[in-house]
């Protein structure tokens, strides 16, 4: 050895907070927080990224989803719906061979299965290219908010407490959390929205399941799922051709905001997942003999708690296609709400049918300078169930970049909507 490395001894002293200053703060990591830190920070705003998660990703990444919908109308003419930051994602991953299209017989659209791993190497980078700063394994513990402005964050990492100050702030957080801790009112469905757990599987008989017949597989889930303690009925299997491994979504449990009850959901999510294996090894024997789990994501929550807008988007709404004057993102998603443990409640919309997100539903009623995206925008349940995916998470978090963008210091349902509109061009208008 040509050098030795010492100890020195600290005793601690008073905590010293550090404060970042930023235009726009977006708590949440997944994919609407990060499409809506990478917009804010192209426009050129100064851009600060929030998680309690050690990494970016979120629920996409972390909970292993696995598929991109909801890009895509439906039909035999479906084109896509959301563009931007969406072009990049599919022309990257597709040419590094790790995005596959998928064309559904039984949806009628486009989907994308990903590379997980991947997915969240891409948005470390395009957060750190488009010059974001990100705080992660950082906990939410306050806020500071007074005349209908949020003006501070507080949160606890390991390296000790940092305050983000900003001019906006987008609520990327799944559960209303800036609404929530601001006290401003929130909206909790009043009966069960189950959550899942995804995990990944290897050792199965790849000529095989890449025809699998799902519709068999239901049918004996719904005869015997019982005795291996499974409580879904439906769900899916897909393949991801030459990477030897399959994206399992079969197993549903309730999803309580009960901190306490956090770690349940982890247990039980694992517990039905090696049901699951259990399941396939036993009765599909013939393509599952050998299958085990290869890694099980975190669990997925689908609705928990989301903010009361100055809008509420309503399945008649959706069901009607209804364009409202504030209109900001396009959606084509079916309702899907997962509101019993057997099965999910499908309403089907014509092929073609496109209807509309506005702002007054992103944004809190008693709030002037909050943007909500993703999963905690005001709709009612059933609305929600269908808006909540990814596709429509791209572009409300585009649209909530452009609204603080142009907003200012002022309230965000006062922005000149022709301009943002303008902005959002491909987002409402490219059929192409």
């Amino acid at each position: 050895m040509t050098k030795t490395i010492d100890t020195v001894i600290r005793r601690r002293g008073a905590s010293r907070e550090i404060t970042v200053d930023a235009d726009v703060c977006v708590l949440g990591a997944g994919i609407s927080g990060v499409s809506a830190a990478i917009e804010a920070a192209r426009l050129g705003l100064r851009v600060v990224i929030a998680d309690a998660a050690p990494g970016l990703g979120g629920q996409a990444v972390g909970s292993i989803i696995g598929t991109i919908i909801g890009l895509y109308s439906h039909g035999a003419d479906a084109y896509q719906i959301t563009h931007g930051v969406a072009d990049e994602l599919i022309e990257e991953l597709t040419a590094s061979g790790d995005l596959l299209e998928r064309h559904s017989a039984r949806t009628g659209t486009i989907t994308y299965q990903y590379d997980v791993m991947r997915l969240g190497r891409w948005m470390e980078r395009k957060i750190h290219d488009a010059g974001a700063q990100s705080l992660i394994g950082a906990t939410l513990t306050g806020v500071d908010f007074a005349n209908r402005r949020l003006e501070r964050l507080r949160f606890a990492t390991r390296s000790g407490p940092v305050v983000v100050a900003a001019s906006g702030f987008v609520d990327a957080s799944g559960d209303a959390v800036l609404s929530w801790e601001a006290g401003l009112a929130v909206r909790e469905p009043d009966a069960p929205v189950y959550g899942s757990l995804n995990f990944l599987i290897e050792g199965y008989d790849e000529a095989r399941v890449a025809r699998i017949d799902h519709e068999q597989i239901y049918a004996r889930l719904r005869e015997v799922g019982h005795r291996y303690g499974l409580v879904r009925h439906d769900g899916f299997l897909f393949a991801f051709p030459g990477k030897g491994t399959a994206l399992a979504n079969l197993t549903h449990f309730e999803t309580p905001l009960d901190p306490l009850k956090a770690g349940d959901l982890v247990l039980e999510g694992r517990r039905q997942a090696d049901a699951v294996i259990a399941f396939l090894r036993t009765e599909f024997a013939d393509m599952f003999a050998n299958v085990r789990v290869r890694h099980y994501g975190n669990p997925g929550i689908r609705q928990t708690r989301w903010i009361v807008g100055h809008k509420q988007l309503k399945l008649d709404d959706i069901r009607a296609g209804r364009r409202p004057a504030d209109a900001v993102a396009r959606c084509a998603w079916w309702v899907e709400l997962h509101d019993t443990a057997e099965l999910v409640h499908w309403e089907r919309f014509p092929d073609g049918h496109v209807y509309y997100i506005p702002l007054g539903c992103m944004v809190p009623a008693e709030a002037d300078n909050i943007v909500a995206v993703g999963r905690c925008v005001d709709g009612d349940t059933y609305a929600l169930s269908a808006v909540r995916v990814m596709g429509p998470c791209i572009a409300m978090g585009t649209a909530a970049a452009h609204a603080l963008d142009l907003a200012g210091d002022g309230p965000v349902m006062q922005v000149d909507m022709k301009e943002l509109q303008r902005r959002l061009h491909d987002n409402l208008e490219r059929t192409d």
